[in-house]
This record gives C-alpha cells, structure tokens and sequence, in this order.
C-alpha cells in the first residue's frame, strides 16, 4: 500500500515523472513532493501535469492547494507550518485540502482552522481520497466560470413566480399551487377568498387556508401597544375598573400615561440623505475629521 507522500524524498527505485513548468491550459499542475499520493488516481476528467510550484495542486492560475493528511500531521506537525511559510504571497485563492484520516479529528482540524484565518488560507476537509479528488477536479473544471453559475435560477414569467411566491406560505406546495391559480384565477382573486372557498378546494383543510390567509391579511408588525388605549378607554367607559381597587387605579393611571405620551409624541424626522459615493469622491477632509487625521 503506498504512503502519502507530503514532503519525504522519493525513494530510489520510485521512477521520477516528467517535471514541466507550469502552464495555463486544462491541466492540474502536481507538485512533485505529490507524486505517491493515492489521490492522484481520484482526479478525473482533467488532465494533469507535473510541475515546480509553490503548492502542492495548482487547479487555477491564482489558485493553490496544500495537502495534509492528518495521520502524516499527527507525525510532523511541524511540517504544514513550513509548507504555509514556503507559499508565501503565491496565489489569490489558497486553499488547505485536509483528508481527515483518523478518529481523533477535531483539536487538530481546530488548530489549523485557526492557522489558516491568520494567513489567508480556506480550509476543506475532505474524508476520502475520492471526495479530495473530486474537489480538485471540481476547481479547475470551474476556474473559468462566472460566480452566478451557482446562483439560484428563478423564472421571470408570471406562473413561476406566482408558484415561488405562494409556496414560500407554510404547508403550500406546488399542486396547492396549481390549484388556487385553476380554481381563482389571478393573486387579487385569491386574496380575497374567503376561508370557506379555501377549505372547499381539494387539498384544502382548515389549517392550510388560514395560512393563507393569515399570509395575505396578517399585519406584519404587531399593533398590540397602538390599540391598548383605546381597548383601555372602551374598557374603562364600560364601567369595567373599581375605583376602590388601588391595583386598578395604578394600571388605568399607567394606559393614561402611555395614551399621553403616544399622544402627545412627536414625529420622527426623516434620516438625512447620504450618498457613499459623494462621501468616497469627496477628498476634502471636515474640520472635525482634519483633527482626527
């Protein structure tokens, strides 16, 4: 069974590969120290090459990827540490590619999580040579790729967003859909079903249409402290407080209070206009900020 190699000099009968300078075409660039890496077989539909670079895969032209092994880690912690110095300012995206081969994974995945934010490295784990592969693959298949490629597709034309639009309610789902639109037509229409016409539909019960409309009727802020005064004097007009009671003496003299200073408030004013862009082109420092500078 072949060890992995991350830095041990390759034995004498071990063949050397073809080293080649690095280039900018499809092909993985391998460092030479990764030469009896098993993962080297788990990188597929990409061609690779090897060449002198700085880490140990380059799967893109600003993109470096070190290799650990955490059984080797747990041996020569010393040596990531030297290989992270040895990378320098090399490379935009840097990457540490760890394959978690042992049970007690979690302090030292810790630790160089820690290292990695100090030198601007980004961190994968992977738990098979498979999915290491299949990771290295997967960057330079996408090293020429736009970064909305993952963004989610949404449909612009009306069925789709009135179906991505009611299913965001709780318990409606796409048939639930497809009905409301069969059955009431157009998203007026089905705001203003009643919850009869709801629970008569099929797929409708008495849960799923007040969701419904709770979705469409619902205030979105809660106006309980707005209506407590009124409640307080429709409440107090109706003879409902005992004036020999000091506990609802105190309580009206509070809602009194509170209806005076809501009342009595002023008006919020409007926040002033900022402009970052004037804020970012203007280079003329303020008095206050000419203290400060």
């Amino acid at each position: 069974m072949s060890r992995l190699d991350t830095g041990t000099q390759p034995s004498a009968a071990a063949p050397n590969p073809p080293v080649v300078q690095p280039g900018f075409g499809q092909n993985i660039i391998i460092s030479p120290r990764q030469r009896s890496n098993p993962i080297l077989e788990c990188i597929r539909h990409i061609g690779k090459e090897f060449g002198e670079i700085p880490a140990d895969y380059q799967v893109g032209r600003t993109t470096g990827v070190l290799f650990l092994s955490l059984r080797y880690h747990r041996l020569h912690p010393e040596y990531i540490y030297t290989r992270i110095e040895g990378l320098g300012h090399f490379y935009n995206l840097r990457i540490l590619l760890i394959l978690c081969d042992v049970s007690e994974h979690q302090e030292p995945i810790r630790e160089l999580t820690k290292t990695c934010l100090i030198n601007n490295i980004t961190v994968l784990v992977a738990w098979n040579a498979e999915e290491a592969g299949y990771y290295l693959s997967t960057f330079k298949q996408f090293e020429h790729k736009p970064p909305d490629l993952i963004k989610e597709r949404v449909d612009k034309d009306y069925h789709s967003m009135l179906r991505t639009t009611l299913t965001s309610i709780s318990k409606v789902n796409k048939t639930d859909v497809e009905t409301l639109r069969t059955s009431l037509g157009s998203v007026a229409d089905i705001a203003r079903a009643t919850s009869e016409q709801l629970q008569n539909l099929p797929g409708f019960g008495q849960v799923k249409a007040k969701r419904v409309k709770d979705a469409f009727e619902k205030p979105f802020r809660n106006s309980a402290m707005t209506t407590l005064p009124s409640q307080f004097q429709q409440y107090s007009r109706a003879g409902g407080l005992d004036e020999s009671n000091p506990q609802q003496s105190t309580t009206r003299g509070s809602a009194s209070q509170s209806e005076l200073s809501t009342s009595t408030r002023k008006p919020r004013e409007p926040s002033p206009v900022w402009d970052i862009e004037l804020d970012l082109n203007d280079s003329t420092p303020t008095p206050e900020t000419a203290d400060v500078l």
